[in-house]
């Protein structure tokens, strides 16, 4: 199987959910996260942002609709891995209350960088989101 045809199977997937960032007519953001609906768990699969959009939100908002997504499929908790020396990306993970429950020592290679497992109480984080902890403005999410 070539590459495309993997990823083409992946975003066709009825389990998946990918959305893209556009400004100006750009791609500046992606992400997608895996939700088989009414399965209990999720798992974030990719969040990326080009570095001249970054600092602007676009990240969390990304996060957000993704695990909005995962909520409305039914799931009550989401996984995630990030890189050990991204140390951005795992502060806004747990800025949105995921914590560490896990390393995969040189997971991401060539680079032999492990991978932080992170999960996420997606029950909690719904209470303090209905509670007005988190402001409620994000992309549109999927069905």
């Amino acid at each position: 199987m070539e590459r495309g045809d993997d990823a083409r199977g992946v975003l066709l997937s009825p389990h998946g959910c990918y959305l893209v960032d556009v400004e100006a007519g750009r791609l500046v953001g992606y992400g997608g996260v895996r939700a088989v609906a009414r399965a209990a768990d999720a798992d974030i699969q990719t969040i990326a942002i080009a570095e001249a959009s970054r600092g602007r939100g676009r990240g969390r908002a990304l996060l957000r609709a993704l695990l909005q997504t995962a909520r409305d499929r039914g799931a009550r908790e989401v996984f995630l891995e990030v890189r050990a020396d991204n140390p951005t990306a795992a502060a806004l993970y747990a800025s949105e209350g995921f914590v560490e429950i896990a390393r995969r020592p040189r997971y991401y290679q060539p680079d032999d960088v492990d991978a932080i497992v992170m999960r996420l109480d997606l029950v909690a984080w719904t209470a303090a989101r209905a509670d007005g902890a988190v402001p409620a403005s994000e992309p549109e999410v999927c069905t």
